[in-house]
């Protein structure tokens, strides 16, 4: 939330000075500079004054669109702050939706118990805590250069936080270290990243091109994980002592959740739409498959009724 909000706040600056007006340093333009330190001061300080993030961020942005607009009205141009921002708030938009279907397909997930029953394979194979930052690190890496690097963050955070049992520590270097990995491992695919994508789209840099970041990527994600690793008590976490099932359709949702960041790279490079556009179709898939979880619920447990009733298991002993 904290990153779409300062797409508010970014944009009217770079415009400043981008603009036919140079407000760079004009009485408007240094104080939206301090208003933008004032407010990130105020989000560093969230553990302390127990205030979200996104709440200086709004405000700030609020004010130095106010500035810059007052500025352009005050010269006769007022359409051009109103284009700007037009163009900020479709940026927005576009984050927050993509956003949006990512964390949904998350949830989802995490309801069919999919980061449960990869905790327990994860916790029952024996795994220390440092083995697992490592194997967390490089399943982002991996993951991050075929599906967006943002999606698998989160991914990777969630798992994290169903293994890590409230170690705040540990939970803390570990998503740090998926982030830097999800980040590195995005640069050298153009499918790791918008950006990229963009870039590879436009033909600044052909498809192959990408492959020759690999090298940086690789040392990008290993310098910051060799220092954090020494900072990790290397203990077990508590083994489980039960098996975590799946819930049905989980693993049908997963395979949603991958052809819909397929269809939002493919609405980008060939349909040359917003990702965004992609993510909310691949939203209606998932609503269309809830609603077909819902309506077989009475046959599928009527089924396995079937399966496991007495007379069944009875006849299939008297076969085996």
């Amino acid at each position: 939330m904290l990153l779409a909000c300062t797409l508010f706040v970014f944009p009217s600056l770079s415009y400043a000075a981008a603009g036919p007006l140079d407000l760079t340093l004009s009485l408007a333009g240094i104080s939206s500079v301090v208003i933008f330190v004032l407010a990130y001061a105020l989000v560093m300080s969230e553990e302390l004054l127990h205030m979200r993030k996104s709440k200086p961020v709004l405000v700030a942005a609020g004010l130095i669109w106010a500035l810059v607009a007052w500025v352009y009205v005050q010269a006769g141009m007022p359409e051009e702050a109103e284009t700007a921002f037009r163009e900020t708030l479709l940026e927005y938009a576009e984050l927050l939706l993509f956003l949006l279907v990512a964390m949904t397909y998350i949830n989802a997930m995490e309801e069919r118990r999919v980061f449960d029953a990869l905790r327990s394979w994860l916790v029952r194979k024996g795994f220390s805590y440092r083995t697992l930052f490592w194997i967390t690190g490089v399943m982002a890496f991996g993951i991050s250069a075929i599906a967006n690097n943002m999606t698998t963050a989160m991914l990777m955070c969630a798992v994290v936080l169903k293994v890590a049992e409230g170690d705040n520590k540990f939970i803390g270097l570990c998503c740090v270290n998926v982030v830097v990995a999800s980040n590195a491992g995005g640069a050298f695919s153009p499918f790791g990243d918008i950006t990229t994508l963009m870039v590879w789209q436009a033909g600044q840099v052909p498809f192959e091109g990408f492959f020759a970041l690999l090298i940086p990527a690789i040392v990008n994600f290993m310098v910051p994980a060799v220092i954090m690793n020494f900072f990790i008590v290397n203990r077990q976490p508590a083994s489980l002592k039960e098996n975590v099932w799946l819930k049905r359709g989980a693993r049908r949702i997963i395979v949603l959740f991958l052809i819909t960041v397929a269809i939002s790279v493919l609405c980008h490079s060939v349909l040359y739409l917003p990702p965004a556009m992609g993510m909310m179709f691949g939203l209606g898939l998932l609503q269309f498959f809830g609603y077909y979880l819902r309506r077989s619920l009475p046959r599928s447990l009527e089924r396995k009724r079937e399966r496991y009733s007495p007379g069944r298991l009875e006849e299939a002993g008297a076969v085996g």
